[in-house]
């Protein structure tokens, strides 16, 4: 591995760790029982208990 494979190396792998913080900074945060949310029960389907 030459010099310039190394360099473009680790410049590829800082583009990946800013992209990876850029979508983090994306992601929203959901507050749970918001709009009265909480209280809902599920009757038929996957999530059903």
């Amino acid at each position: 591995m030459n010099i310039f494979e190394f360099r473009n190396l680790l410049s590829n792998e800082d583009r990946k760790e800013k992209r990876k913080g850029f979508l983090r900074s994306l992601i929203k945060s959901v507050e749970t029982g918001a709009n009265g949310t909480q209280d809902y029960i599920v009757k038929r389907g996957s999530g059903k208990k």
